[in-house]
């Protein structure tokens, strides 16, 4: 959807790094059913040691929240290292709704994930 008349704004921007043979992959929009399919072969090109920086999400449902459990779960079940950062409850309200946000490895800084997951 265009804003003020210019170009259309993107839904999702997603972008990767690699910090301590880590990838950190910073999510920026919308994580929804219309995004989901633009998320999922994001992850799975990222690798199996990952960290989500979702300090940029706008807003989350729970489709995207599954894919980030599937990822989650797929990463324990190998022995990979997984963490969130920068999740936010105002626009990530079904990680808690869902009891997830409990059960997550969340950390509030990349600091703070790297020192929890080497």
């Amino acid at each position: 959807m265009p804003e003020n008349g210019g170009e259309p704004v993107a839904a999702l921007s997603l972008t990767s790094s690699t910090v301590d043979e880590i990838t950190v992959v910073r999510v920026d929009g919308v994580l929804d059913a219309t995004t989901r399919a633009q998320f999922a072969d994001y992850l799975v090109m990222a690798g199996a040691d990952l960290i989500l920086d979702l300090a940029g999400v706008t807003f989350m449902d729970s489709r995207a929240l599954g894919l980030i459990v599937h990822h989650w779960q797929t990463s324990l079940a190998s022995g990979a290292k997984f963490a969130l950062i920068g999740v936010e409850y105002s626009k990530s309200k079904v990680m808690w709704i869902t009891g997830l946000a409990q059960r997550l490895p969340l950390y509030d800084t990349l600091d703070d994930a790297l020192a929890a997951i080497k």
